[in-house]
């Protein structure tokens, strides 16, 4: 796993394949990169290079115990710089969630850096009291209850999943010291979720959005909303929030389908120094 480093943090990054074409793929909240590798890998076999990031708070990157760190605009910068360490100009930003509203803050903040944006799961408007409900008394007791929270870390470390997949990426998020995650919760609620509509209409990469039913967090309102805001847009239905983790195919043949929908990318940038 590779490393670099921005605004004084250090961040963590894979690279698979070698590709014309540079896919970055950010994870959702208080997960890791690791969501993602069965998509990167496949991707890659099909003739794209692949990035995968954790977020400043998040998997092997830095996890600083300070609220001020985290927020959208600081997720979207932290994108940008990987960007510039890898010497591109443009790249395919591909996101779950929280990795789903980066890439759109990307998109707000640095049009010109975006080829296109697979979106899975946006939270938007109509998600903001789901969030709310669910993410507060995870905030609380990440707070409040951090040694009892130590204590089912510890206890998840014990249990070897590095041969299951889908179980490591979930227990990963309670292996992790509690006050960092409770930081990332408290910094996300002080800042904006998602660049606003008015913002939104105007983000004219071609985008893929992936939404599904039965998901207040992610409610597929929010996913119909953005594909009719996006200048070009196109929206895919999963069958679940498990498709493309336990039954990916389909998901996955149309994510590969439109990367290459996408221009190719212009002549690299040389490698900036971390």
């Amino acid at each position: 796993m590779a490393t670099f480093t921005h605004d004084g943090h250090r961040l963590a990054y894979t690279e698979f394949g070698a590709g014309e074409r540079t896919v970055v793929l950010l994870h959702g909240l208080l997960l890791s990169q690791k969501m993602h590798r069965p998509l990167a890998e496949e991707l890659a076999l099909r003739g794209h290079r692949v990035v995968t990031l954790d977020l400043l708070g998040h998997g092997a990157s830095e996890r600083p115990v300070d609220m001020r760190v985290y927020g959208m605009p600081m997720f979207a910068a932290q994108v940008l710089a990987l960007l510039d360490h890898l010497g591109l100009e443009r790249a395919v930003l591909g996101g779950t969630s929280l990795g789903a509203n980066t890439a759109l803050e990307v998109a707000a903040a640095a049009p010109d850096r975006v080829q296109g944006m697979v979106v899975e799961m946006p939270v938007l408007d109509n998600a903001l009291l789901a969030c709310a409900i669910a993410f507060t008394p995870l905030m609380v007791a990440l707070t409040f209850g951090e040694p009892g929270m130590r204590l089912v870390g510890r206890a998840a470390r014990a249990i070897p999943t590095s041969s299951l997949w889908l179980a490591d990426v979930l227990l990963d998020t309670v292996r992790q010291d509690p006050a960092p995650s409770a930081a990332v919760l408290q910094g996300l609620f002080f800042h904006r979720v998602a660049p606003p509509a008015s913002v939104r209409r105007t983000l004219a990469a071609p985008a893929l959005i992936i939404g599904h039913h039965r998901d207040p967090v992610h409610p597929f309102s929010d996913s119909g909303a953005l594909a009719d805001e996006l200048p070009d847009a196109r929206l895919l239905e999963a069958d679940s929030i498990l498709e493309l983790r336990v039954r990916p195919e389909r998901l996955t043949g149309e994510i590969a389908r439109f990367l290459d929908e996408c221009s190719p990318v212009r002549r690299p940038r040389r490698r900036a120094v971390a």
